[in-house]
């Protein structure tokens, strides 16, 4: 539920409602009742309301559709990037990706780095306040969940633009022309 909410703030949207439709080919007692009591607290977390969905017994698939709120005209939108914008990013991104990596054995960190790593991956935090305050400031918005090079494509493709990094240095980079 988290990933979506921070979709709906990557784009500037109040989120508001969502439905849930589970199928598990087992499922204990007591896993069903943790897996519920954290998806009900991030929906608490964030003011949305669970309005419906389904359970099924099946290969395990958990889907989670989310409906919320934009004033028409006001949403942040993946293709709205123009020359001359600026790159912000909020966060520090990447500490989920190093969460995963050290679980996989990919890579060892230590604390409190791991620690620190570890709650990016199992409980992200979706940043609603800052996408409802960026409504009118910022051009295009994306969530960075896929990693920060990834999305930031998704971007400069729909908005027909380039860009330029330059990492820990001011001014922040901008887009150009393609």
């Amino acid at each position: 539920l988290a990933v979506n909410v921070s979709d709906m703030a990557a784009m500037g949207a109040q989120p508001r409602w969502a439905l849930l439709a589970v199928a598990l080919p087992a499922a204990t007692e007591s896993w069903i009742e943790k897996f519920a009591r954290g998806f009900f607290a991030c929906a608490d977390t964030y003011g949305v309301d669970v309005i419906g969905g389904d359970t099924t017994k099946g290969p395990r698939n958990l889907c989670v559709t989310i409906f919320g709120e934009v004033p028409q005209g006001a949403a942040l939108r993946r293709s709205g990037a123009r020359p001359g914008d600026e790159i912000w990013v909020s966060g520090t991104p990447g500490r989920a990706a190093l969460g995963l990596a050290h679980l996989q054995g990919r890579i060892v960190l230590a604390e409190p780095q791991l620690a620190d790593c570890l709650a990016a991956l199992h409980r992200p935090q979706p940043r609603v306040e800052l996408g409802l305050a960026l409504r009118g400031l910022a051009t295009a918005a994306i969530d960075v969940s896929d990693g920060l090079l990834a999305d930031l494509g998704l971007i400069l493709e729909a908005s027909g633009v380039a860009a330029q990094l330059r990492l820990a240095v001011s001014p922040a980079p901008t887009f150009a022309d393609q």
